[in-house]
């Protein structure tokens, strides 16, 4: 995001310019002209919505979080008596309120005007969802605020922070990595949120409460946005600053700064998982605990999914990454008794569900190909970062949370040496093969492919040479291999530890399975989609038209789909599925 002193000048510079969308429209950039007008579109807006008493808020970052967070505001209604409802907002709110039932805020997304991600803004404006999701609220929740409640607009211009009560910060934190497999050597990516964080501040009334959302390192809130925040404060209200100070002096507005973390989980309950899911909130101080609370009880269902309400950010930014590096850690624990499994004989499968059993242990599931998702192969690496860099402790008591991260990264090359001696078996190689990846996002049925373990299979499997071919039906582009020059951002793309990557920019995901299965020489089942667990072997190899290696990297395959494999003169091995051996076993000796 581009500094306070860069906002102009820019689109001067991008004008001739277009931003693209995933469906291949173009939306010119805007103009400086365009800016002015823009900003009036707003101030009127704003003015009436005031007038109705609305509170306003801005989400900033319109992504997979941003967008559908800005729906949920902009759809809450009023819960309590309008006597209480706005006892807190700001002064510029108008005495009027409205009654219980009825919306109480109007929401401006605000997303930069660059080439890569301005096309949200006029799509969002047409009442069109910017993120593709399986959850059937979604896209009429966006259409329903935009176009019949009309508390939903979107914007490019900075000029809307300075109109807000309320911000939401949704601007993309992330851990660049620069070895795979080594998550110490890499460093927490803050840069745009430092600059946004800068912009917000030159641009915010003090009144305004700004909610950092982003999962961010441990200490970021306070150690980072808190002296941004505040230097700006001081430097756009000098005279408190004075040393001259009478009893009628004003002391220095203090930043009114909070942060939640969302618990976001992409699928066929997207909306539910950030509303109707428990929050966990903090404030830098006490006014900013109070209005954070607030904001969070209007728009969250907090009556069934009560808040916890920490001390300090620092609390609940720690919170969120303990939370997911916990995940992480336990699903990089199964990835070392799945190699135990595979090499003793063992289906790792049936011992997990025998121990599922127990309810202690209930939630254990088998990692798959890797472990993806945007969270879990990142957050203990912002813990690690932050505790050296913003915390500044030079000794090192971070062991098993790196190696987790370290694990579960690199977990599916053993997928792809899988495929190797599959296809070994049957007198084959990689380099000469034809090899048909089912699923390519990272978890059962979404279509959501950030850092898929599916990722690391196929470009493993290019690098050896193998000619690669995709199925999925949720996912309509990987635009982690189309567009890896830059996505998910310049130089950030995973094609960087691999060799002979180019061609991949050449994918394209399937959507009809015979023709992707036709002719192939290997089958990778490598995610748990609903329509991949009940495929008949008959049926998959009069689709191949010869036998093939299927290899099962998530536990799809049960006994008797594996037997039949074999006898159909396939070759089968799966993650974790060590029993296999036993089967074919019993297949040659009936031959």
């Amino acid at each position: 995001m581009p500094s306070n002193q860069e906002l102009s000048p820019q689109h001067a510079a991008l004008s001739t310019q277009y931003s693209t969308s995933p469906t291949g429209e173009q939306f010119p950039l805007p103009t400086p002209q365009d800016e002015a007008a823009e900003i009036a579109r707003l101030e009127s807006l704003v003015a009436a919505h005031r007038a109705q008493g609305h509170e306003i808020v801005v989400v900033l970052g319109v992504g997979f979080v941003g967008a559908v967070m800005a729906g949920i505001v902009a759809d809450s209604v009023v819960k309590e008596a309008p006597s209480t409802q706005h006892s807190a907002l700001s002064p510029q709110h108008s005495a009027l309120s409205p009654p219980p039932g009825q919306p109480g805020k109007f929401v401006i997304g605000c997303q930069r005007p660059s080439p890569r991600s301005y096309w949200k803004i006029p799509l969002l404006n047409k009442g069109i969802a910017p993120v593709e999701a399986e959850d059937p609220e979604v896209a009429p929740m966006i259409a329903r605020c935009v176009l019949e409640k009309k508390t939903l607009t979107a914007t490019y211009t900075y000029e809307a922070l300075s109109m807000a009560d309320v911000i939401v910060v949704d601007v993309q934190c992330d851990y660049f990595k620069e070895t795979l497999g080594d998550c110490r050597k890499g460093h927490a990516d803050i840069a745009a949120l430092e600059e946004s964080l800068k912009v917000i501040g030159e641009k915010i009334q003090p009144h305004c409460l700004v909610l950092i959302e982003t999962t961010v390192p441990p200490g970021t809130t306070e150690y980072v946005a808190y002296p941004i925040l505040k230097k700006a404060f001081e430097r756009r209200f000098p005279e408190v600053n004075s040393k001259l100070k009478t009893k009628n002096s004003k002391l220095t507005p203090e930043p009114l700064l909070a942060h939640s973390y969302e618990r976001v989980m992409p699928g066929r309950e997207y909306v539910a998982s950030i509303r109707d899911f428990w929050r966990v909130c903090s404030g830098i101080n006490e006014p900013a605990k109070e209005k954070v609370v607030k904001f969070l009880s209007e728009i969250l269902n907090v009556e069934k999914f009560p808040l916890t309400v920490l001390d300090r950010p620092v609390e609940s930014e720690t919170c969120k990454i303990v939370e997911n590096s916990y995940r992480a850690t336990i699903l990089a624990f199964l990835n070392e008794w799945s190699l135990f499994a595979e090499r003793n004989g063992v289906d790792i499968i049936k011992v997990i569900k025998a121990i599922k059993v127990r309810p202690t242990h209930s939630n254990m599931i088998f990692p798959g190909p890797g472990v993806g998702g945007y969270c879990l192969p990142k957050d203990g690496g912002l813990g690690v970062w932050s505790y050296h860099t913003l915390m500044g402790f030079d000794d090192d008591i971070f062991k098993i949370t790196p190696l987790a991260i370290d694990i579960n990264d690199t977990r599916a090359l053993h997928a792809a040496e899988l495929v190797r001696d599959a296809l070994r078996n049957m007198g084959k190689i990689v380099a000469a093969s034809r090899i048909a990846i089912l699923g390519a996002s990272y978890r059962e049925d979404v279509g959501d492919t950030r850092y898929s373990g599916s990722e690391i299979v196929v470009r493993k499997l290019t690098e050896m040479g193998g000619e690669i071919v995709i199925h999925d039906p949720y996912v309509k582009q990987w635009l982690e291999l189309e567009k890896q020059d830059d996505y998910p951002a310049p130089g950030h793309s995973w094609s960087r530890f691999f060799r002979n990557q180019d061609k991949l920019k050449d994918s394209r995901i399937e959507q009809n399975l015979p023709s992707t299965l036709k002719g192939v020489d290997a089958i990778v089942l490598a995610v748990r989609h609903e329509a991949y667990l009940a495929l008949d072997p008959d049926a998959m190899i009069a689709m191949t038209g010869r036998p093939v290696a299927v290899i099962d990297c998530f536990g799809i395959l049960n006994d008797d789909h594996i037997r039949r494999y074999f006898e159909l003169g396939c070759e089968v091995k799966g993650l974790g599925r060590g029993h296999v051996k036993r089967i074919k076993d019993t297949v040659k000796l009936k031959k």
